[in-house]
């Protein structure tokens, strides 16, 4: 065994470790309709894109907030987030996790979920928590 706070090869990549703590995050927070879109391989801004909704502002900001400290908690990177203020569509820029929160009104109207299922783009995975 390695140092402390080191752990063997079996572990998941950065990518997918930060993806999972976001999934875990959201659920945690009681999000609702989350999917995960994977975007390896077909797009450059990220690995992995996040989509969920909370029933208020107050609970889509509170999920970005959260979210946000977690991933500075857990992996010491600080987070880009846009739409704040507001709360009806916030955008939080994890690096290789991009995750949209939403009011569900203003969800079904971007509707990126059908955004990015063109061509051969994996469908969204809708997550089960």
């Amino acid at each position: 065994m390695g140092p402390a706070g080191t752990t063997g090869a079996k572990d998941a990549d950065p990518s997918d470790r930060l993806h999972q703590l976001i999934l875990k995050s959201l659920d945690d927070d009681q999000a609702i309709e989350t999917v995960s879109i994977p975007l390896a391989g077909k797009s450059s801004i990220a690995d992995h894109m996040v989509i969920a909704s909370g029933r208020s502002t107050r609970q889509v900001a509170s999920m970005a907030m959260k979210l946000a400290d977690k991933i500075k908690s857990e992996t010491g990177r600080a987070v880009r987030i846009e739409g704040l203020p507001t709360a009806d569509w916030v955008l939080i820029d994890a690096g290789d996790v991009i995750v949209h929160l939403f009011r569900p009104e203003v969800r079904s109207f971007y509707n990126l979920e059908r955004m990015w299922n063109f061509g051969d783009a994996p469908a969204p995975v809708a997550v089960q928590g």
